[in-house]
């Protein structure tokens, strides 16, 4: 019996032709039925056209409507296929990681940097490598670009041209294809255990501000004022916050007195925080911050996103970032 894969379309350059107004998404799972014959004749292939945006106008609400329809549909497959967008494919691929709690079954998602009806596409190459590895019966939700499987909570765009568009942070490459063909390494691969569960809500109050020498404090207040209830903050190194002159640290204490969730993750692209190092690290925790360890900025936006739809507690949000639920931290 061949494998049964859903493949849900959802737009991004995959889909796109060029427009008046430039590549723009528009082709539907039909146009790219040539493509999926061609694939292989091992699995046995069902379209789902969920919607056809550009990535950037993916936003929660597309999140959970993603969610939702796997949760609706996953039992009748082996394994989802999901194209997206590139530009916020790592934000969707970490949130569907904490929404789809215990997913029996591979959710692959993949895109393309060029249309697939382009000669020169990077689409075909990406659809068969998610096709593959919605194939192997790891449960868990994957990345498939350029000839890698990435953690879903692990990956991240670092280039805005090139095929190898996206990078395995802090992370083993789930599985890679090279002249031995297609190689996974178990080691990456999450044990998923327990019931599956629908976790989809999530808070849109959620800001990512990206820490420069002498951003001043008041910045804070006016997101206060705005009602964002958790803070995702890229200090500096280690986990650097200034207090001479502009004191942050003194300002994300009354924040977090107050009851906003302060999340701080590293700049840095690779390797973790370490609040313990630096007298400045020392004082950000004892302000109250929730360190982010060698999360990605991706992963920890939405993860907070999704803590905060279960509590406004800081201390319970704070034992939700020291829990690993899909490896996207790496446990000292």
């Amino acid at each position: 019996m061949p494998n049964k894969i859903l493949m849900i379309t959802t737009g991004g350059t995959i889909a796109s032709e060029s427009t008046e107004e430039g590549l723009a998404p528009v082709k539907s799972s039909h146009s790219l039925d040539k493509v999926i014959n061609n694939i292989s004749n091992d699995y046995e292939i069902t379209t789902l056209d969920l919607f056809q945006l550009d990535s950037s106008n993916i936003q929660p609400e597309e999140w959970k409507q993603i969610a939702g329809c796997i949760s609706e549909e996953y039992k009748k497959y082996d394994g989802v296929v999901l194209t997206h967008g590139t530009d916020t494919l790592a934000y969707t691929a970490a949130a569907l990681s904490f929404m789809l709690r215990n997913i029996p079954i591979p959710v692959v998602l993949t895109g393309s940097q060029l249309p697939i009806n382009h000669p020169l596409t990077d689409g075909i190459d990406n659809m068969r490598l998610a096709f593959t590895m919605a194939s192997m019966k790891k449960p868990g939700v994957y990345i498939a670009f350029d000839h890698k499987v990435i953690l879903g909570t692990r990956g991240v765009k670092v280039r805005t041209k090139g095929f190898d568009a996206f990078e395995s942070v802090n992370y083993p490459y789930v599985a890679i294809v090279d002249g031995s063909g297609f190689r996974i390494n178990e080691l990456a691969i999450p044990n998923v255990g327990g019931n599956f569960s629908l976790e989809s809500n999530v808070s849109e109050d959620v800001f990512l501000i990206k820490l420069t020498p002498g951003i001043r404090p008041e910045i804070f207040d006016m997101l206060s004022q705005m009602k964002y209830k958790g803070i995702v903050i890229e200090a500096f190194g280690l986990g650097g916050i200034h207090f001479i002159r502009r004191n942050l640290v003194e300002k994300l204490e009354s924040m977090v007195k107050s009851g906003i969730a302060i999340v701080v993750v590293s700049q840095c692209l690779y390797e973790n925080s370490d609040f313990s190092i630096y007298q400045a690290g020392q004082k950000a925790l004892l302000a109250g911050v929730i360190e982010g360890n060698d999360m990605t900025t991706e992963a920890a936006v939405s993860k907070l996103m999704w803590a905060l739809a279960k509590t406004n507690d800081v201390k319970v949000v704070r034992k939700i970032f020291e829990t690993s639920y899909f490896n996207e931290i790496t446990k000292k």
